[in-house]
């Protein structure tokens, strides 16, 4: 078919990228490029540098922009197999009735558009590692067939009768939660045990707004450098605002973010809270008599957290732990606040 033919030529399109980029990606790859000052991201890392020594494959679980095909290369780029392929696909964007093809390859004449042979991802990434994002799309068929690759480390082309052996480190992420896809019967049980032999999970940025700053620092670097402008850096509101926001689309929506302020401010000055996207501004106003005022949007905001961090003191009789554990922040985020609004309690001299 032409979506055959297409899909053919995209894929190899693709494989051409893949051998000109694995150079610059193995360089960029790197577990000290990831950004984190958080103990659970930190905990993260040590469990993917001790799973790039080893042969078995890797489940990253998390959700979706929270870095798992970044995490995925560092574990490839960081494994014997580093100079060798690695290919990625996602499961999610393939028709369920080309994944096959895509994944093992096709011989010619064995469906409608099969002109000539293809040469599946498993074999393109033999002797190095293919990282199969959102695994849990995969139909239970597809699943049957890497259980196989898993088991016997062979594919079949799609039409073929002969069994290609390869030698392919399997790689896997997904933001599903798989234990409740196989009560769903969506995937197999025994594919799961095979490909959880690592696994790793990625916390979303909101619970690790720590790493914000240092995240807007590398995005407002590299989107200036990509579109020659000089930013002199973020205002502390338009920041406390960014450390604020939940962020549902991880680290890839702050990147989108900070893409979009940088390309507004004008050059050689502070970007400010005045071209954030309204959905920052508007998640912790409550439609409450209390802040229906006039004022700027952020000073509505910026008045509310005040209130709810002093209420959560008074709650937690001043343990701050507490009102970190209540307010679903960090602890060194929340002393910033206190100060920020002026709520540490003042020093008492003896009289």
């Amino acid at each position: 078919t032409l979506n055959a033919i297409k899909l053919h030529t995209e894929v190899e399109v693709r494989e051409k990228e893949n051998i000109c980029l694995r150079e610059e990606l193995g360089k960029k790859a790197r577990f000290e490029d990831i950004c984190t000052r958080d103990p659970k991201m930190k905990e993260v890392i040590s469990q993917a540098q001790k799973a790039s020594s080893v042969p078995y494959a890797v489940l990253i679980t998390g959700e979706s922009g929270t870095g798992k095909e970044l995490l995925a290369k560092a574990i490839h780029y960081n494994s014997p197999r580093a100079s060798k392929p690695f290919i990625t696909l996602n499961c999610a964007a393939i028709p369920r009735e080309l994944i096959e093809s895509e994944l093992f390859g096709h011989e010619k004449g064995s469906f409608t558009g099969a002109t000539q042979r293809k040469v599946g991802l498993f074999e393109a990434a033999n002797q190095g590692s293919i990282f199969l994002d959102e695994i849990g799309d995969l139909s239970t068929a597809a699943q049957s067939k890497i259980l196989r690759v898993l088991q016997e480390k062979e594919v079949q082309r799609v039409g073929g009768t002969e069994p290609i052996k390869v030698d392919v480190r399997i790689l896997a992420a997904t933001n599903k939660n798989l234990a409740d896809e196989i009560k769903k019967n969506n995937f197999r049980e025994d594919l799961f045990y095979r490909l959880n032999s690592i696994s790793i999970h990625l916390p979303p940025l909101r619970e690790r707004r720590g790493d914000i700053p240092l995240l807007v620092e590398r995005f407002l670097t590299k989107s200036s450098n990509e579109i020659k402008k000089r930013i002199q850096g973020v205002s502390a509101e338009c920041m406390r605002i960014l450390e604020s926001y939940d962020w549902p689309g991880n680290i890839r929506e702050l990147q989108n973010v900070i893409e979009r302020l940088v390309t507004w401010t004008e050059n050689d000055s502070i970007i400010t809270e005045d071209f954030l996207p309204p959905e920052l501004l508007s998640q912790m106003v409550r439609t409450t008599p209390q802040y229906k005022r006039a004022g700027k949007l952020y000073e509505v905001v910026h008045s509310l957290e005040k209130d709810l961090i002093a209420n959560a003191l008074k709650e937690a009789g001043g343990n701050k732990s507490k009102v970190a554990e209540i307010l679903g922040i960090s602890r060194p985020l929340l002393y910033k606040k206190i100060e920020l609004y002026g709520l540490e309690e003042p020093v008492q001299t003896p009289s």
